[in-house]
């Protein structure tokens, strides 16, 4: 598992973050000028971290449509950086990146005030299904997978990596039960698996990790002239004992929370399960 110290700084109690809520489409500048007003909105509140959910600025709506990748040394990123730097606040989005080969990567980026930004973390499990109610999805046809688990100091607070259908799988949240105190799952789940999986998911995860969890999601209807995608919603904040903090509503918007590490504390204090740990990691 890789590990980063990013703006490392005295171990902070309290960590305010923000999860945004979108419905992105598949035009790069509409989505991008959307994640800029809810940044802004999100650190005028006072949020430290502001988290964007899968595919934050290209939604491939039309099967076979190309996908629009952020460049690195383009004006989106440029904004990007610019916004950040204004702040004292971090800002972090998933989004299509260009790999070396023919492929992309879906990748969450971390842009820090005054550091240039990096992808902290690409997604392993790629989501290759044919869910009835949605149309079919193939990710490897477009996307190469992450290798690896990802945990990032961010100002003292140890934060676990995954996107979306990694949820599914628990061996990838093993060593954040170890480490984390907060996991993020920026995602863009559909609505019959939403509405069957997402909650109960992600509380587990809290529960099994005894830390706090964070899913921003895509919500509603993207179209794209007579094609529409539908996505599930409910971006959630969710405490290491299981308790939903915040669920949004279906539609654009955010919500700020304020992270206690109290509550970590008191929750490993009642149920020891560090020290009761029988079976080593695999």
């Amino acid at each position: 598992m890789s590990s980063e110290i990013l703006n490392s700084v005295e171990r902070s109690n309290d960590l305010r973050i923000a999860v945004a809520q979108m419905t992105s489409v598949d035009q790069l500048e509409t989505n991008l000028a959307r994640v800029l007003e809810l940044f802004e909105r999100a650190t005028a509140g006072g949020a430290e971290l502001v988290i964007f959910p899968e595919n934050s600025l290209f939604f491939r709506i039309r099967s076979g449509s190309k996908l629009e990748a952020l460049a690195w040394d383009g004006p989106g990123m440029q904004k990007l950086r610019e916004a950040v730097d204004r702040t004292s606040s971090a800002l972090m989005l998933t989004t299509a990146l260009k790999t070396a080969g023919e492929k992309f990567s879906n990748s969450t980026v971390l842009f820090t005030p005054n550091e240039a930004p990096r992808v902290v973390y690409s997604k392993i499990h790629l989501f290759d299904v044919d869910v009835a109610g949605a149309p079919p999805v193939r990710e490897s046809d477009h996307f190469e997978g992450g290798r690896s688990p990802a945990l990032l100091d961010f100002r003292g607070w140890k934060i676990g990596l995954s996107i979306c259908y990694d949820l599914r799988f628990s061996e990838l949240y093993l060593p954040y039960g170890q480490a984390a105190d907060l996991i993020l799952v920026p995602s863009a789940f559909l609505v019959p698996t939403g509405e069957a999986h997402w909650h109960t998911l992600l509380r587990a995860r809290a529960i099994e990790a005894q830390a706090f969890v964070a899913a921003p999601a895509q919500v509603g209807e993207h179209v794209s002239g007579d094609q529409i995608r539908r996505t599930f919603g409910h971006s959630l904040v969710v405490d290491p004992w299981g308790r939903v903090l915040a669920d949004l509503e279906p539609s654009e918007d955010l919500k700020i929370v304020e992270l206690s590490r109290k509550v970590i504390e008191k929750v490993r204090g009642q149920i020891p399960m560090k020290s009761h740990r029988r079976l080593g990691l695999i």
